[in-house]
């Protein structure tokens, strides 16, 4: 019998492998000179300088388990059509937003709109929105979708559109040229935006009108006075899809679509997204129970129509399906700019990483854009005998109101005490990246996951489109990945003997992106402030022992472009990467250091900032001209600025020591410094505009240059032992 899909091992091995041991041998080098020559003058400097180059020297090697042997996988819808035709699996499909004001209503139905238009049966689709908030502009956000969706599907099903994000369709289309089409499409389009404005109205507003308020019982769950932390549990189920009645301006079946707001009270942890996860896991076994569960964030819109069908052909396939736990698409991004100004694209994550991780036991869980088994995610261990049941799921209705009480039941603080819930069944609680930490858990039950990157993307979200927003979510991935890393879930300790090693080396990339910080810091003053004093820490431009320095620098870095270019970047784009790689570990993965050193010592606990999805005008404009944004004095823009500062001053005053020390001091030995050093005030050359050029909001505030002018001057001080 034909497969359902098929796995491709990408070409270039060979060479690449000749590349990565040449690398190898350039590492061993340069570790061997630097424990081979340590000097009488300078001597801590140059300790510190093995150490970092020890570090990295790991880290590489931790890397080339996702590049070793990566592979592609690819799904034969035509294959499933033929073999199941629309005897097909249900699916749950999960989406959690937090918080109207960072994540806008309007943005977050367009999302649940496409995910209710997928080209898959509509009777066999539940779409779920866990609202964190518990606010009554979301509900009534829904309340207008379940309205529009009469209208928005038939309009996708019969013009077959794609994106199937009201939102992304109107902006990306153009007008059709068939008149009768035309006609649809200006009725379709006016439809939203009038529903959009009422959403965006009420948003501004902060209230429903109370005409509308009598419009479903539903509304009436907020008449206590309830607030976004201390709230009863709300269960509505919008649209049932079992009902006869729930239908589309055609006759057609709606998918099922259900609002939940957990119960939340201040005297009873929460547990974030994972908590929210959990509550929707229950509350949908009570509603639909379906064998697949796939979660999406709030702003990430279904980007093709035929996802679930392709991640049917991974859990259908008759030979390896009963295996694999969940499908993992990658995170693609709708708003980059051209060239990438804030290195967000996960290009080469998403093009190289994710599928070399893919080799040895699957994909790290993402926390969006994947399905799953349900049975897997609720802590079921994979055995060879396992056999699911895809017909699985609540085929009748006992009406709802009595199904919407015992669903609020499932969601309350309370009913999860003492119970495996957040341990050993669904997410885990105690991390802020609490998907990655239970997908391990998944492979380390013996289940495998699979990477799927079709040609046209499968979900689109929104990037951070300031530094701001750039610098939190990269510390909350980076404290949180670091976090599981010391704890007892420690893939190199939890993952032993139930995972392949390059399987554990590919979950540690993350894991050690926190404490890349403390070398990359170090490499970054050091070197400088030697430059600056005269003490030599690089091998003499004549000396043989300078080749395995520039070998492993220059072929390491090019090597670098070849993956941003190979997987979508451009020239500008890569360099750009470069920068934001040096200003994410000196402030970002900085922060995720020293927060789990707190968090260690008892000195604070785990939080979870919601990454804004949503810029002033200003901000927006700046963003599509490529121009970086600061605008607010903050510490990372202290430690941001000191590093450009230090690095500009250390190499005006080293070059300015060299040209005037005659023999004493000559370029000879201070090659690779004046380089380094060089190369970063060039990086930095934006952060030196934001200071003293530019005049927009954007800029680096004058207090943020006035402190980093004083720590610049405190370095100055420190001594090179």
């Amino acid at each position: 019998m034909e497969r359902l899909f098929a796995t491709e091992k990408l070409g270039g091995r060979a060479l690449y492998k000749l590349h990565a041991t040449t690398l190898f041998v350039g590492i061993c080098l340069v570790l061997c000179y630097r424990a081979t020559h340590v000097p009488a003058a300078g001597r801590a400097a140059w300790l510190g300088m093995l150490a970092a180059e020890l570090w990295f020297g790991f880290y590489w090697v931790i890397t080339q388990s996702a590049r070793w042997c990566p592979s592609r996988r690819c799904a034969f819808k035509d294959r499933l059509a033929a073999r199941y035709g629309e005897r097909l699996p249900c699916v749950d499909i999960f989406v959690c937003t937090a918080d109207p004001q960072s994540e806008p209503p309007s943005l977050v139905m367009a999302t649940v709109l496409s995910l209710m238009a997928y080209n898959y049966p509509p009777e066999k689709l539940n779409v779920y929105l866990s609202d964190d908030g518990g606010s009554i502009l979301t509900f009534y956000a829904l309340w207008e979708t379940s309205a529009f969706a009469k209208h928005w599907l038939p309009f996708c099903r019969r013009y077959k559109i794609e994106p199937r994000s009201p939102a992304a369709y109107f902006a990306q289309s153009d007008k059709p040229s068939d008149p009768r089409a035309l006609e649809e499409w200006s009725f379709v389009k006016g439809l939203y935006e009038e529903m959009t404005e009422r959403i965006d109205s009420a948003v501004r507003s902060g209230k429903v009108p109370e005409q509308i308020r009598v419009n479903h019982k539903g509304f009436s769950e907020w008449n206590t006075g309830a607030n976004s932390k201390d709230h009863q549990p709300i269960v509505q189920i919008l649209i049932d899809g079992k009902d006869r009645d729930a239908v589309d301006n055609e006759g057609n079946v709606l998918p099922t679509l259900v609002y939940m707001a957990r119960e939340k009270r201040p005297q009873y942890h929460h547990n974030f997204k994972a908590g929210a996860m959990n509550a929707l896991i229950r509350v949908s076994s009570v509603i639909s129970n379906s064998p697949i569960i796939m979660n999406v964030d709030c702003d990430m819109y279904s980007n093709n129509s035929d996802s679930i069908r392709e991640a049917l052909c991974f859990f259908l396939d008759e030979e390896t399906g009963h295996k694999i736990a969940f499908v993992q698409y990658p995170q693609n991004y709708n708003n980059m700019t051209k060239n990438n100004i804030y290195g967000n694209s996960l290009n080469v994550i998403n093009k190289v990483e994710m599928g070399g991780m893919d080799t040895w036991g699957g994909p790290l869980y993402i926390g969006t854009g994947c399905f799953h088994r349900r049975e897997a995610l609720c802590g079921r261990t994979f055995t060879k005998d396992y056999k699911e049941d895809w017909d699985r799921g609540i085929k009748t209705q006992q009406g709802i109101d009595l199904t919407e009480e015992k669903a609020k039941s499932l969601a309350t603080c309370t009913y999860e005490l003492n119970t495996q819930w957040g341990n050993e069944i669904g997410l885990k609680y105690g991390c802020p990246v609490e998907d990655v930490i239970t997908g391990l858990a998944i492979h380390c039950r013996g289940w495998n996951s699979v990477y799927n990157d079709p040609p046209r993307a499968a979900f689109v979200g929104v990037a951070p489109t300031t530094m701001a927003q750039t610098i939190l979510q990269h510390k909350r991935w980076s404290e949180g990945n670091f976090s599981i890393f010391l704890s007892k879930y420690c893939p190199f300790l939890f993952g032993h003997g139930k995972t392949r090693l390059p399987h554990q080396m590919g979950y540690s990339i993350y894991g050690l992106w926190a404490p890349n910080s403390l070398p990359t810091l170090y490499y970054v003053v050091i070197p400088s402030l030697g430059l600056l004093k005269g003490t030599p820490l690089f091998p003499e431009i004549m000396s043989p022992w300078i080749t395995p320095f520039i070998y492993v620098s220059v072929v390491e870095n090019i090597y670098s472009l070849y993956e941003a270019l190979t997987s979508g970047d451009t020239l500008k784009g890569w360099w750009n990467g470069q920068r934001m790689w040096m200003v994410k570990r000196i402030t970002s993965y900085l922060y995720g250091v020293i927060d789990n050193i707190r968090k260690l010592l008892g000195l604070s606990k785990m939080g979870f900032v919601v990454s804004p999805k949503v810029s002033d005008e200003d901000e927006s404009k700046r963003y599509e001209q490529e121009i970086m944004e600061f605008g607010t004095s903050s510490p990372e823009y202290v430690i941001i600025a000191t590093i450009a500062l230090l690095n500009l001053v250390c190499l005006v005053g080293g070059l300015c020591r060299i040209l005037t020390s005659g023999q004493n001091m000559q370029l000879n030995g201070f090659f690779l410094q004046v380089v380094l050093c060089g190369l970063l005030v060039i990086i930095n050359i934006p952060i030196y505009e934001a200071m003293f050029l530019r005049k927009d909001r954007g800029r680096i505030p004058f207090s943020v240059t006035l402190a980093s002018l004083g720590f610049v001057m405190l370095a100055l001080f420190v001594p090179i032992f």
